[in-house]
């Protein structure tokens, strides 16, 4: 599927109809999201998924029992990572074993130092602003798979950890079921882009 085609066909899909997708292709999709950008390439981001029917279950109390969580067929709880410098200290080893060029490495090693000094309020919020890369990935892969998905917000994140038994550090913030749509797309829309452009 040509990309522009993905992101014209892809829409928030309601209900799933319940079939599993083939492990390979959940693999595929995965594979896909790992390639997300980020700021310093930190990548803040880790995933729960989640194919067991009664853990789905559970988790539709917490989240207002929309019916995407029950009826998808891997739910994909994307977290935030708030442990920053752990982050940093995983990044520039990996990044000097990838064989990135040194001089890139001492800039990166650089801006992250000034970043350590953020708040941990301001790195959360900078962590969530990540995760919607990466989920904006999940979603357009999905399609392209030949599959649908449906970003949420609308989710208990305290809940989802407990219920998941997520470490303390991660944060739960963004969920992106995926499975093969039992609903219709509705007529698609958007502003045109002149009300996006500033003047």
């Amino acid at each position: 599927m040509e990309f522009r085609e993905a992101i014209m066909r892809r829409y928030a899909t309601k209900r799933f109809d319940g079939r599993q997708i083939p492990q390979d292709k959940i693999e595929e999709l995965l594979e896909i999201v790992r390639w997300a950008p980020s700021g310093l390439n930190i990548q803040p981001w880790r995933i729960k998924v989640v194919s067991n029917a009664g853990l789905k279950e559970e988790l539709s109390a917490a989240a207002w029992d929309e019916p995407q969580i029950k009826s998808c067929s891997h739910l994909l709880v994307f977290c935030a990572d708030t442990d920053y410098a752990g982050l940093v200290a995983k990044l520039l080893p990996a990044m000097k074993e990838a064989g990135v060029p040194e001089k890139v490495c001492e800039i990166v090693k650089g801006i992250a130092e000034e970043m350590g000094h953020m708040p941990p309020a301001s790195w959360l919020t900078y962590a969530k602003c990540q995760v919607h890369l990466a989920v904006s990935y999940a979603i357009l892969g999905a399609k392209d798979l030949g599959f649908d998905s449906c970003p949420m917000t609308h989710f208990e994140p305290d809940e989802f950890a407990r219920i998941l038994e997520i470490p303390a550090n991660l944060v739960p913030t963004l969920l992106c079921p995926v499975g093969y749509a039992a609903d219709q797309a509705p007529p698609k829309w958007r502003y045109p882009k002149e009300d996006l452009l500033l003047p």
